[in-house]
């Protein structure tokens, strides 16, 4: 059981909320990257959402209320430490296994609408394995500015020639994707975190084998202007790299994508392409944390 309560004397007395903490992109509780869902946020303004989201010191914290829109089965609000996301991806995941398994029944029995500030999210519920996948949202690519790369790059502390390969990725939250040469290039970097988020950029390091039927990619994610130094396991971040590594020929097929060694977690993210172009992103999801929370 979890609880958070206000000494505010003008707060309203804590209401019991259906909660649970689960474990997204992996098959092993611990390994992945945790999310709070809090299954009925209803009456909670946006202030205690907030509060509540630094208390738990996840990477991001979840509020499940009713659909605004017809086609959508729930909306969630997603918080961060430091502010509101319109969309993220292990806690897309998280907060429908959390859902479903509190008794959710989507209109169609193979597919969740999920609504959230970028509009709907598809999620499949018959991935392979068994797994959860939603349908990426649509990405923005773009060149960063060369003063932004530069100053990146330094806050990382690498050389200008480690990066092979730069993007600006916007799904809703905004990415510098960078390529380096070498899986141990990017398992290396020791970025200067109070510097990237004084730049205010959240970046992703990737190294993608020469081999464009590649099976596998090594990911890691620095957030620091959203409260988080290096997110265990990413899933909008990979949504954009994908759609981006596609869109350039940089992968063929298929892959996964390996994140978070560094941080201690053994993160899996199943990135799949289906004809008509769509990019699905998917991972396991495992039960930690059941119970109720005062809110």
């Amino acid at each position: 059981m979890s609880a958070f309560m206000s000494t505010s004397t003008s707060t309203p007395a804590p209401v019991a909320r259906a909660f649970r903490q689960v474990d997204v992109f992996t098959d092993r509780v611990g390994w992945g990257n945790p999310v709070a869902v809090v299954l009925d946020a209803t009456g909670l303004d946006d202030a205690a959402m907030q509060r509540f989201a630094a208390w738990t010191n996840l990477s991001e914290t979840t509020f499940v209320l009713p659909a605004t829109r017809s086609d959508c089965d729930y909306r969630v609000r997603i918080f961060t430490p430091g502010g509101e996301l319109p969309f993220a991806g292990h806690p897309t995941l998280g907060t429908c296994h959390a859902w479903l398994a509190h008794g959710g029944v989507p209109r169609d029995a193979a597919l969740v609408v999920q609504e959230c500030a970028v509009g709907s999210v598809r999620i499949r519920r018959d991935a392979a394995g068994g797994r959860l996948a939603f349908a990426a949202p649509t990405c923005v690519r773009s060149e960063p500015a060369d003063s932004l790369l530069r100053d990146v790059v330094e806050a990382l502390g690498v050389a200008p020639e480690a990066i092979l390969a730069a993007r600006l990725l916007d799904n809703g939250p905004v990415w510098l994707g960078l390529v380096m040469g070498s899986r141990a290039a990017v398992l290396a970097v020791e970025p200067d975190h109070a510097r990237l988020r004084g730049l205010g950029i959240k970046v992703g390091v990737v190294h993608v084998p020469a081999d464009t039927a590649v099976e596998a990619v090594t990911v890691r994610a620095f957030a620091a202007p959203i409260g988080v130094n290096e997110d265990p396991v990413t899933g909008s971040l990979n949504a954009s790299l994908a759609q981006w590594f596609r869109a350039e020929s940089l992968v063929s097929g298929d892959y996964v994508a390996e994140q978070g060694e560094r941080v201690g977690r053994d993160g899996r993210v199943y990135l799949g392409f289906d004809g008509g172009g769509e990019v699905w992103v998917g991972g396991g999801v495992v039960d930690c944390v059941c119970g109720v929370c005062l809110i």
